[in-house]
């Protein structure tokens, strides 16, 4: 079964799910890979916490599927909600819900902004909606797409800034 975010679905039709804008803004190598169907995220340890924490926290809210992405929640009024595992915000975090934002307004939602739950810390991050964060999302679509179609993988980063990221095996293994 093809989860919404698989890259089977961006490889298609061109659409594309949150986890590819999550990918690319935290490594654009992880996000190349991924859509090639390299997947260790199945065997990490944080990734399955990470699906604890989502499934424990906010239970009575239900995700909305719009195929090739899936939102946690959306409240009255338009406003999207992602709920993050992680201690602290991190600007992938609030591209995705940009994202999220964007694919909503496509489908005639007028859309106020969204919303990142942080419940480890009990903090939560606003993502404003504005024509400012739609050039953005717009942008990182368009980014995505080029670092999918390339030939090559990106660069790896630093490895330092590879710490817990479960493609560190294949980027820095020998």
């Amino acid at each position: 079964m093809t989860h919404p975010d698989d890259p089977a679905t961006a490889d298609d039709d061109g659409a594309l799910g949150g986890v590819h804008i999550k990918y690319l803004h935290h490594c654009p190598r992880q996000l190349w890979l991924y859509t090639r169907g390299y997947r260790p995220e199945q065997r990490s340890d944080l990734v399955a916490f990470g699906e604890v924490v989502n499934d424990t926290t906010f239970t009575r809210r239900h995700d909305i599927d719009l195929g090739e992405a899936k939102i946690d929640w959306v409240t009255t009024g338009a406003v999207v909600h992602e709920t993050k595992s992680s201690r602290a915000p991190s600007p992938a975090h609030a591209a995705q819900v940009r994202h999220y934002c964007l694919l909503l307004e496509r489908r005639g939602i007028t859309v106020r902004g969204g919303t990142v739950h942080y419940p480890l810390v009990r903090r939560t991050l606003d993502v404003p909606w504005d024509d400012d964060a739609r050039t953005q999302a717009e942008a990182d679509e368009d980014r995505a797409r080029t670092v999918i179609a390339a030939a090559e993988p990106p660069a790896r980063l630093a490895r330092a800034q590879c710490r817990g990221c479960s493609y560190l095996d294949y980027c820095w293994g020998d």
